[in-house]
């Protein structure tokens, strides 16, 4: 469903990415992992279409990227951007309500199905209590849910997350991870989120891609790529990775023996 063929990236003469090749199949949830500036983020703004590439190409349902109008790609793919650029004057709702701006007729009028589905998005995401609040009333986790259902409320088969879980509390990380997964699941979407959070990757992806310095250096299951010798390559420091013994998901801890006392 969506295809990264060999995509090079570049910022300037800087080489962001690099000859980067992996898939993701519908009903499936891919993470995108590794250290700070590996490249996670420019790759979900390339496979957005809001980076150009140097080289190589990405494919959404088999169509080249670059032969679809802006509108077309917004009804295929849906982001949810790390940072938050909000209206702030804008309700919950009205922003939420913006995910339909590529269903919208010329006379650019929200139709009942457009308001039911910015409506349901709220209800998905839990914040219907805060539908009348304005944005920029709202705190970072708040702000990063609101973000989430206008996603949400475009329906498209294809769903890009840039650190989803950034500024959310434990309880609305799990939200926010279990709807994704349920959307792979039951609604057959194709997801792929950057994650910091190693064990979230592990307990909710069905693949996982490694990127170091811009480069692919493992991709697939959680098990075969969150393991000591991989980790402790790309983080550079010592880790242990252990069976969570409920959900038989890798578990990442960190070596906590170094500084303490003898």
């Amino acid at each position: 469903m969506l295809e990264i063929n060999s995509l090079s990236v570049a910022y300037g003469h800087r080489l962001a990415l690099d000859n980067v090749s992996f898939s993701v199949r519908e009903g499936e949830v891919v993470a995108l992992i590794g250290p700070n500036g590996a490249g996670k983020s420019t790759l979900i703004r390339a496979a957005s279409g809001a980076l150009p590439a140097r080289s190589g190409s990405v494919h959404v349902e088999g169509v080249n990227l670059r032969h679809l109008s802006v509108v077309e790609r917004a009804r295929r793919l849906a982001v949810v951007p790390q940072a938050r650029n909000l209206p702030p004057a804008f309700t919950v709702y009205e922003t939420v309500l913006l995910g339909r701006t590529p269903y919208l007729g010329w006379m650019g009028q929200a139709s009942d199905l457009d308001r039911e589905c910015a409506w349901r998005a709220l209800e998905r995401t839990q914040l219907t209590a805060l539908a009348e609040r304005r944005v920029g009333e709202l705190s970072g986790g708040e702000q990063q849910r609101v973000l989430m259902a206008r996603a949400l409320a475009q329906e498209t088969p294809i769903l890009l997350l840039d650190e989803p879980t950034t500024h959310l509390d434990l309880q609305h990380q799990a939200e926010v991870l279990n709807l994704a997964r349920s959307l792979a699941s039951h609604h057959h979407k194709a997801v792929l989120m950057a994650l910091h959070d190693l064990n979230l990757a592990g307990l909710y992806a069905d693949r996982v891609v490694m990127l170091v310095n811009g480069r692919t250096q493992v991709v697939g299951a959680p098990h075969e790529v969150l393991t000591e010798q991989n980790l402790t390559a790309a983080y550079r420091v010592p880790v242990h990775v252990v069976t969570h013994p409920e959900y038989g998901s890798p578990l990442v801890l960190p070596d906590g023996r170094e500084g303490r006392q003898p």
